[in-house]
């Protein structure tokens, strides 16, 4: 996802994020440096140099900061953003349980019912067209206990 255009509304103290597919918030309290009504934004402007997933700020200080479009969307909670989330943690510890365990990769293909070239694919951190169920059962096969927790979040 690339940022299309960004824009600062001082009043309500936040940047406005545009990409292809939605219209995000970024309150300025979020930001470093975080812009105030003694040191306001200048100007904002999608960062090239960051392949347009970030935006940059400059305060009347002369200050800069940078934001990512993972920290706005973070921030928002997005969905997708969220979901791409879990899948790298658990493939990072579907990893991390590979490594320390004592089956054979060719003996976890056997009992996923899937290919090695699948099992590659599951424990590349960078695939996110995996789906939570296939991790979940490669965790199975490793011998994890998988539990999921709510909680309430914390500031």
């Amino acid at each position: 996802m690339k940022i299309r255009s960004v824009t600062y509304n001082s009043r309500r103290k936040m940047f406005e994020i545009r990409t292809s597919t939605k219209n995000l918030a970024f309150p300025f309290f979020k930001a470093e440096p975080p812009p105030n009504s003694t040191d306001p934004v200048t100007n904002a402007f999608v960062d090239g140099e960051a392949g347009r997933e970030a935006f940059t700020y400059i305060l009347a200080s002369g200050r800069t900061g940078t934001v990512h479009l993972e920290e706005v969307l973070e921030y928002n909670q997005d969905p997708r953003y969220l979901r791409d989330l879990l899948l790298y943690k658990l493939t990072i510890e579907a990893q991390r349980r590979i490594a320390r365990s004592a089956l054979s990769k060719r003996e976890i293909v056997r009992r996923l019912g899937t290919s090695a070239a699948q099992l590659y694919r599951l424990l590349d951190q960078t695939n996110y067209r995996k789906s939570v169920d296939q991790l979940l059962a490669l965790l199975q096969v490793l011998d994890c206990e998988i539990d999921l927790v709510v909680r309430t979040k914390t500031a």
